[in-house]
């Protein structure tokens, strides 16, 4: 197994438990940090033995942000333009924003995304979480979309995610204002699912996980993943129609439909055959597209 710097990276039961590891710095968000969150999904996506994934942090925060060592040039590229073309590559002539490179390839997961959110998530430490399929706060969580308040902008392809997350108007109060808020105020808001007490963070998120692993195709779960994350940017629901009939006929035919159905009749838990590396259908088309 690859071994990490910045995160941890641990499997168990089919569930991998990814954790920002750097502690010390209330996991500050660094190059090498989105280098190997990359790397991670990619172990994950590779493993037939994985079905779900969860993100956390280590230590009093989920991730508080960018790592701010360079003072007031932290986000000027300036002379280390070439080192970040050399991290991230570039898009129309510019550094690509590494936030949006973990962001894309979270969103590109074929594996249901748990982000369970301890303490501080501010800045990239929120928006990395936005592609997540569920998040799930503590109390002691604090969120912010700071941005505006350091001269930036909402980055890591935020601008696309939290309005579809939380509806425009309030993407827009917590984007302009850049204040920061706690999990109360995240749950009513539609950012978090739940608020559990601290202690219970984990174990929550585990539950959710093994409900997942324990009980379902993942195949299936691929699937409509990719289904309903990129049906979001659809102006028709036919384009759903589409896919969901190519879905319906490639899958229904397979060994995990006929395996579902069968255990339902026999009243026993099912042995879903199917390979998320070896089975995945071919004729839908990859997500988020270029």
């Amino acid at each position: 197994m690859t071994e990490y710097e910045e995160i941890l990276y641990a499997v168990e039961d089919g569930v991998a438990t990814i954790t920002l590891h750097r502690p010390d710095r209330l996991n500050a968000f660094t190059a090498r940090m989105a280098k190997e969150l990359a790397d991670a999904f990619d172990a994950a996506d590779g493993d037939d033995g994985v079905r779900v994934v969860i993100v956390t942090g280590a230590g009093r925060a989920f991730c508080a942000g960018a790592d701010l060592g360079r003072g007031a040039g932290t986000f000027d590229h300036g002379e280390a333009v070439d080192e970040a073309r050399a991290s991230f590559g570039e898009i129309d002539g510019v550094p690509r924003d590494g936030g949006g490179t973990v962001s894309l390839r979270i969103a590109a997961a074929r594996k249901p995304v748990i982000g369970a959110i301890n303490g501080a998530a501010v800045g990239v430490g929120v928006t990395m979480t936005l592609p997540m399929d569920i998040r799930i706060a503590a109390e002691s969580a604090r969120f912010g979309f700071v941005f505006a308040r350091r001269g930036i902008v909402p980055e890591a392809a935020s601008s696309w995610f939290l309005p579809r997350v939380v509806g425009i108007s309030q993407a827009m109060e917590w984007v302009a204002t850049g204040r920061v808020f706690g999990a109360a105020e995240a749950r009513a808001g539609g950012l978090v699912s739940r608020v559990v007490p601290d202690a219970e963070l984990l174990p929550a998120a585990r539950a959710i996980a093994r409900e997942i692993a324990d009980n379902t195709s993942g195949v299936s779960v691929a699937v409509a993943r990719q289904l309903m994350w990129g049906m979001l940017g659809s102006p028709t629901p036919w384009e759903a129609h589409r896919l969901d009939s190519k879905a319906m006929y490639e899958l229904g035919a397979g060994g995990d439909a006929a395996e579902g159905v069968t255990a339902f009749l026999e009243k026993r838990q099912a042995k879903f055959p199917l390979r998320v590396s070896r089975d995945y259908p071919a004729a839908l088309p990859p997500w988020p597209r270029p």
